[in-house]
């Protein structure tokens, strides 16, 4: 092969890999990894709606519709705190920080996700469920990431309800409707969402501190954070224990309650670890509690599965 002809195939050869990075840019905008936690609450919350398995084409496409609805709400989230991400090493390597990704794209990226996810939930599943999901990306979008994520302490709190909102989906995908084990299951992923984020937020707090963003680890003392910390894991596992008396109609027996107790006696004693050395001094540690959040909540999520089809 001659010099010239090597270099007019040159350029061919990088555009699959500029082709796949700029693809792999938007997917990053979507931040795929909380999606993926997202949905671990949808599946059970169907399958206790529909007492067993629903219809596998129902259950696929209430977890595409799902994943473009999270989607879209972490892309306009991308969008807003995109001032906010450069200040913070955490975030500072996202697209729109990087200058990867415009942010009228992204812009457009989240509007085009937000409409197909509505259209496919509406099309194929119910229009509760669509209705929801337009709800849960606004008030993550605008209400969460526009003003209680600068304005308050609170905002995790706040924040918990478009987190627990694929429950309710994923409920109302299958009946049309709401009832109260949804909003059990809808309860326990609030609650857990407290004691979760503050852990990340206590490893990263220098980084909320610098982007002037008032999370609760940066406006109040660690043993502050720690009680309260504790006093949310105890009430997400009382609120998991609910399941079995109010979600005894859709299968949920002793089998889950056993496990439920099981699994929040781990995340307490977890817990109470977290504030006994945060009461001590020195390396708190909070990542060993955030990880095990996220080990409760998908082991629970399989305990509510189990029970529905047994």
């Amino acid at each position: 092969m001659t010099a010239l002809s090597e270099r007019q195939t040159e350029p061919a050869r990088r555009l699959p890999a500029v082709l796949r990075a700029r693809v792999g840019a938007y997917v990053a905008l979507t931040k795929p990894r909380i999606i993926e936690l997202l949905l671990v609450t949808t599946v059970p919350a169907m399958m206790l709606a529909a007492r067993g398995w629903p219809s596998l084409s129902l259950l696929l496409l209430t977890l595409l519709g799902g994943t473009l609805a999270a989607g879209a709400a972490n892309v306009f989230n991308c969008y807003f705190d995109r001032d906010i991400d450069r200040l913070m090493h955490r975030t500072q390597k996202r697209p729109l920080p990087m200058g990867v990704i415009s942010p009228r794209s992204a812009l457009m990226f989240g509007a085009v996700l937000t409409v197909s996810s509505i259209a496919l939930l509406a099309a194929t599943t119910t229009l509760l469920a669509a209705a929801l999901a337009a709800g849960a990306i606004f008030y993550y979008a605008v209400l969460y990431t526009m003003v209680f994520k600068r304005h308050t302490r609170r905002s995790t709190e706040f924040g918990g309800v478009p987190g627990a909102a694929p429950v309710l989906i994923g409920w109302a995908a299958v009946t049309g409707s709401l009832d109260w084990p949804a909003v059990v299951v809808f309860g326990i992923v609030f609650c857990w969402q407290m004691p979760h984020f503050w852990a990340l937020a206590m490893r990263f707090k220098a980084d909320y501190a610098r982007a002037d963003v008032p999370m609760l680890p940066v406006v109040t003392s660690e043993l502050s954070v720690g009680r309260q910390t504790v006093a949310w894991s105890w009430v997400t596992v009382a609120v998991s224990l609910l399941l079995w008396p109010v979600g005894y109609g859709q299968g949920i027996g002793l089998g889950y309650t056993v496990a439920a107790a099981a699994l929040g006696a781990w995340f307490i004693v977890e817990a109470h670890r977290l504030l006994r050395r945060i009461a001590r001094g020195g390396d708190t540690k909070p990542m060993q509690l955030f990880h095990v959040s996220i080990s409760y909540l998908a082991l629970l999520s399989v305990a509510i599965i189990v029970d529905a089809i047994v």
